[in-house]
């Protein structure tokens, strides 16, 4: 009985290598990413027995977290406070989004108000779904909608990227230290130290701001001076894509289908106003629009930055605008719930719980 989960295990990182090796053959977009979430997501759909584990997902966030930090030259930090209204209205939209999606999910969706608004708001799956049950919503209908959510971004964006050859081509905002290895054990012992004492406070998202805020600093202030290998960020984006593909059951898309429904509605609506807001924002900053059009996609923080990482596409402007607007959603949206929803609630009557 103990060496079951390990053997399932075991065979959840054989697929999750295979789908990424078939990926690189087929030339689709973020192979490392997307080829370990197709094959183990279809294989869980069909019953058979593989997983994934916190340990391992927390270990791939640790991965992007700590490089992404290494982006933070004190150029580059310039360069993100230059664009600070940028960054304002990127923690803005997402209040936005939230106020579509809630009228999607409750009016299609069919669902109480609550477990509508903690579904669309813009934040992180665990943080939304522990909100929604301290409120009473819906925990199965919110972690559903943010799941199935980031899996619609993660697969649309790359493609669709793909599909209209957009990529990056300034290297000038890539960091192009040399690898060193007494930097990198002073990097992994800072961060992983930091990554623990993260998710011992219970904050957001730990394995990969703690990670990023320290490797950050580190670099800020000369302390170290490192480049992650890029096999390391490589087996950081399966570890990812394993543990997105292992969120899903045989029973997963036969669950509230007309919930699902509107997720999706939500999602690819969302997509279109975010490349609309992108637009005007790019005729008023300096920023590329793909630039912008990524910080201000609905997915989630680590696959957002892993795909601005590999498209070379403004990696410290899109992680900027991906973890402030994740913390003020985190922040604002329980107390959004308390003066705004929760009163408007009280007054309609809902279709169900």
């Amino acid at each position: 009985m103990i060496g079951r989960p390990l053997i399932r295990q075991f065979l959840g990182g054989c697929v999750a290598l295979l789908g990424a090796l078939v990926a690189i053959y087929l030339e689709i977009p973020l192979p490392w990413l997307l080829g370990p979430l197709f094959s183990v997501a279809a294989l869980r759909l069909g019953s058979v027995p593989i997983a994934s584990s916190r340990t391992l997902r927390f270990s791939g966030q640790w991965v992007i977290g700590t490089s992404l930090g290494l982006y933070f030259t004190p150029s580059i930090l310039d360069l993100v406070v230059k664009h600070w209204f940028v960054i304002i209205v990127g923690m803005l939209i997402p209040l936005l989004l939230s106020v579509f999606g809630t009228w999607i999910l409750w009016r299609v969706g069919r669902t109480s108000l609550k477990t509508a608004w903690f579904s669309a708001a813009i934040g992180g799956a665990s943080e939304m779904s522990h909100l929604a049950e301290r409120y009473g919503g819906r925990v199965d209908l919110v972690a559903s909608a943010h799941s199935l959510r980031i899996l619609a971004v993660v697969i649309v964006i790359p493609f669709g990227f793909q599909f209209w050859s957009i990529a990056g081509g300034n290297t000038d905002l890539i960091t192009q230290t040399v690898f060193n290895v007494e930097d990198l054990a002073t990097l992994v012992l800072g961060t992983t130290l930091a990554g623990w004492l993260f998710q011992r406070r219970d904050l957001p998202n730990a394995w990969v701001l703690g990670p990023l805020f320290i490797s950050m600093l580190l670099t800020l202030t000369g302390v170290v001076a490192t480049s992650m290998p890029s096999e390391v960020v490589n087996i950081g984006q399966l570890l990812i894509g394993w543990s997105l593909g292992d969120r899903y059951r045989p029973a997963f898309f036969k669950a509230a289908p007309r919930f699902l429904l509107a997720t999706l509605v939500f999602t690819f609506g969302s997509l279109f106003l975010v490349a609309m807001f992108g637009s005007i924002i790019a005729l008023y900053s300096e920023l590329p629009l793909a630039t912008i059009w990524l910080g201000l996609a609905p997915g989630g923080l680590a696959e957002m930055a892993i795909t601005a990482k590999v498209l070379m596409l403004g990696v410290p402007m899109v992680t900027a605008l991906q973890v402030t607007r994740m913390v003020f959603v985190v922040v604002i949206t329980g107390w959004l719930y308390n003066r705004v929803v929760e009163p408007m609630e009280k007054k309609l009557l809902p279709p169900s719980n």
